[in-house]
């Protein structure tokens, strides 16, 4: 076991696993491509367009050019470190395996907040579309059960349930939930393509001017953080879930092979759907019209004419947006799984059922803890918490794969990312850019978050590390549970 500044670091592909404690390699390329896609076109395109336009006006399609630049970067950098460590746990694995644990416990940690509230997010945004499609044919709900207190009511009750069915499917099995999650890719990619070609012909360049109404700079302006910045750090949601592939490393049949073509591929098929998608909506509707809208999309449609396209996009949103509750639950539960495994969280967690090869257990807990958040919070603040977990992540995978340029250089890379050293600077440099245009309020609870992490981290974690107590990465058969 070596040990850096950081504690001590994993050795790359020499971990240990009991039978009990390892998952099935279940996954292919279209899987993988599918669970990428599935996670990046969600509620970002489907419900934060409305939020985005709101803190930039016209200018959110720049704001969606900025996040998607500094995620292909970090996407890169991912697709290198997840060809050349292909194990479950994605950044906070990559961060053990270079910098060393406490480091990687943070990164961990973050995740967390990244993949739970990533979930709720998503569950409130489909909440908002179920609400409309069932509004639109005339059948009213109880208020009470369709906000949390912030909104005057009781719980979010779709998004509640929502999130506990997607637990329950993911228990199932991890193959049985890819391949379901790739007709509902289809499903949502179906619909985005629709909407572009209604919206589309009724683009008018007068709903560009002004183009940026409140300037570039992230800044508070009438209570409201607003400017292209503050836009591209809520927008940037809509484009992570590519990570959520590599968290699937440990399940990937071939995954030198297969991890390349699902990160690299799933974004670049995801940013030409985000523009075009932006185009079209802004073209056609003022965006003071948008920004007050919890399903944009659909506003658009029936603003046009087209309620019947409007029903059946919202409809296909309430069918879809699921997929990136799955993908997301996926991802969190594995990162649970490896934490567990490693010892930094209690060991009973990262057993498999012997019946789906998945980890039951903790997947149960993170759909509870999903479908509390939200039920109770509001969606952009959600989202807003989420990306703030996600561009830690993001800065430590750039930083991992320069770091392990240098130390490593003979090891075979199957996918070397291009000039590395210049994406991952700009990758770095794009996401602190990004978390200090945040809220200042979401950069205080995000403190406050990993501040209860590190004293869990020092008070439990640290004593119990499989790597501080044996000297194993994770437990052999015969190590005590």
């Amino acid at each position: 076991m070596s040990t850096g500044f950081w504690g001590p670091i994993k050795p790359i592909g020499a971990s240990h696993h009991a039978q009990h404690q390892q998952l099935r390699k279940t996954l292919s390329w279209p899987h993988l491509i599918a669970l990428g896609v599935g996670a990046i076109v969600g509620t970002g395109i489907y419900t934060l367009t409305g939020v985005g336009a709101d803190r930039a006006g016209p200018a959110v399609i720049l704001a969606f050019a900025i996040a998607g630049a500094v995620c292909a970067c970090a996407a890169l950098a991912y697709a290198e470190l997840a060809t050349l460590i292909p194990t479950a746990g994605s950044a906070y694995t990559y961060t053990y395996s270079v910098l060393g644990e406490t480091l990687a416990w943070v990164v961990g940690w973050s995740l967390i907040l990244e993949y739970s509230l990533a979930c709720s997010t998503v569950a409130v945004g489909w909440s908002g579309y179920l609400v409309g499609w069932i509004q639109q044919a005339g059948i009213s709900l109880p208020p009470m059960l369709l906000a949390g207190p912030h909104g005057g009511g009781i719980v979010n009750l779709p998004a509640v349930l929502v999130a506990l069915a997607i637990a329950g499917m993911l228990i199932a099995g991890t193959r049985e939930s890819a391949t379901l999650n790739i007709v509902l890719v289809v499903i949502k990619l179906t619909a985005l393509a629709a909407f572009v070609a209604l919206a589309l012909p009724a683009f008018q360049s007068d709903h560009l001017q002004p183009f940026m109404p409140y300037g570039f700079v992230s800044h508070v302006e009438g209570g409201m953080t607003r400017g292209v910045m503050a836009a591209a750090a809520i927008v940037f949601f809509a484009f992570y879930g590519f990570d959520a592939v590599a968290t699937s490393a440990e399940e990937a049949r071939n995954p030198g092979r297969d991890l390349t073509i699902g990160i690299v591929g799933s974004m670049a098929v995801c940013t030409l759907i985000y523009m075009a998608v932006a185009v079209a909506a802004i073209g056609a509707l003022d965006y003071r019209a948008l920004a007050g809208s919890s399903e944009p999309l659909a506003l658009v449609l029936r603003t046009l004419e087209h309620p019947v396209a409007a029903w059946l996009v919202a409809g296909a949103a309430l069918v879809a947006l699921p997929s990136v509750i799955l993908v997301m639950m996926y991802g969190q539960s594995r990162i649970f799984f490896v934490m567990a495994r490693d010892g930094l969280l209690p060991r009973s967690l990262s057993k498999v059922s012997e019946k789906t090869g998945s980890p039951a257990r903790i997947t149960a807990i993170t759909g509870v803890f999903v479908a509390a958040v939200a039920g109770f919070f509001r969606l952009d603040e959600i989202a807003e918490l989420a990306n703030a977990g996600t561009l830690i992540a993001f800065i430590a995978v750039a930083g991992c794969m320069m770091a392990l340029r240098r130390k490593a250089p003979e090891m075979k890379r199957v996918f070397r990312c291009p000039q590395p050293y210049l994406v991952g600077t700009l990758a770095i440099i794009g996401c602190i850019y990004l978390l200090i245009s945040l809220p200042e309020k979401t950069l205080l609870r995000f403190g406050l978050w990993n501040l209860a992490g590190l004293a869990l981290y020092f008070a439990y974690s640290r004593g119990r590390s499989l790597l501080r107590t044996t000297g194993y990465a994770a437990s052999e058969e015969g190590l005590p549970e």
